[in-house]
């Protein structure tokens, strides 16, 4: 295998580990790295002063930065290793492949597995595993679950083709009446609330932690997905665009150890309607609600679980 940029991502999460590696030679012994939320908590900055200006993200597949005082240029991962080992090009990859232990484009064999074990662990962020709940095979009258569903493999799932071609029909069926029909009939959907042995709040086994906000008929869709994302209270788990397409599904977690499920569904769509001037669906508070599963390409997921 070549050691170029794609094969250096994949192996460390996007980059996220270079740049705990690289910080690392600095701040020995400290957490370099944590996560916030979408993002890292800001990071001390080895080219600033040791100021904790240094802002990481991942950004299309690839870990990115910049410093809240501009003390260096905005880059991704590679621009930041070059400052620190003074390298660009295949030199600068071939170091991050050696430094690191990767071993792209090393045979694997005995030898190979024994050399990789006694290498120097790479400081990686751990990611939490992400919440589970049941999954329904179409059509919605089916009110007993296949299995159970983690919100990254529905993320897969609404992002990738498998429900393409009924999104398609759906928004291309000009009667309302008839497109409800056909989406009850279908579309898989999920209790993204949490668990349950039959869909209704009475056989919940285990509840996930989300709360699910349903938009419906909204003008400006990106504004108010850009909104969402960007929102100061709430932390978004997942946002992806309704089946009918004029619409947005908002995934937030929720701490039950603070408030009822019904409670906190009650708080959250007044914060909606005094924040954004927009009423959400009522259908919203029961724990069982079922949610369609359309096809989104640009589905959003909490980047702390990929």
């Amino acid at each position: 295998m070549e050691v170029s940029r794609k094969a250096i991502l994949d192996k460390t999460h996007y980059g996220l580990n270079i740049y705990a590696y690289v910080l690392r030679q600095y701040y020995p012994g400290e957490t370099v790295l944590s996560l916030s939320g979408r993002d890292c908590k800001p990071a001390k900055n080895p080219f600033n002063a040791d100021k904790s200006t240094l802002i990481i993200k991942v950004v299309d597949g690839c870990a990115t930065h910049t410093d809240s005082e501009e003390a260096i240029a905005q880059g991704n991962i590679f621009d930041f290793a070059a400052l620190h080992f003074n390298l660009e090009g295949q030199a600068l990859l071939d170091k991050l492949n050696e430094e690191l232990h990767l071993r792209i484009g090393k045979q694997q064999g005995f030898y190979a597995q024994a050399e990789s074990q006694s290498a120097v662990a790479i400081p990686e962020i751990v990611k939490p595993a992400p919440p589970v709940f049941s999954y329904f095979n179409k059509p919605v009258t089916n009110v007993t679950p296949s299995r159970q569903a983690s919100l990254v493999e529905v993320y897969h799932l609404i992002r990738g083709n498998e429900f393409a071609s009924c999104t398609s029909t759906l928004r291309n069926i000009p009667d309302p009446k008839e497109a409800r029909k056909y989406k009850a009939q279908n579309f898989d959907y999920v209790t993204f609330s949490g668990t349950f042995s039959k869909r209704n709040d009475a056989n919940l086994q285990r509840h996930s932690g989300l709360l699910t906000i349903d938009f419906d008929h909204i003008q400006d869709i990106p504004t108010l997905k850009t909104a969402l994302l960007n929102d100061h209270y709430f932390e978004t788990e997942l946002l992806f665009v309704s089946p009918s397409g004029d619409g947005l599904k908002w995934v937030i977690p929720i701490d039950l150890t603070q408030a009822k499920h019904q409670d906190y569904f009650k708080a959250v769509a007044n914060y909606v309607s005094h924040t954004y001037q927009l009423e959400i669906d009522q259908s919203g508070k029961d724990i069982s609600r079922a949610c369609f599963l359309p096809h989104d390409s640009e589905i959003f997921i909490n980047p702390k679980y990929l």
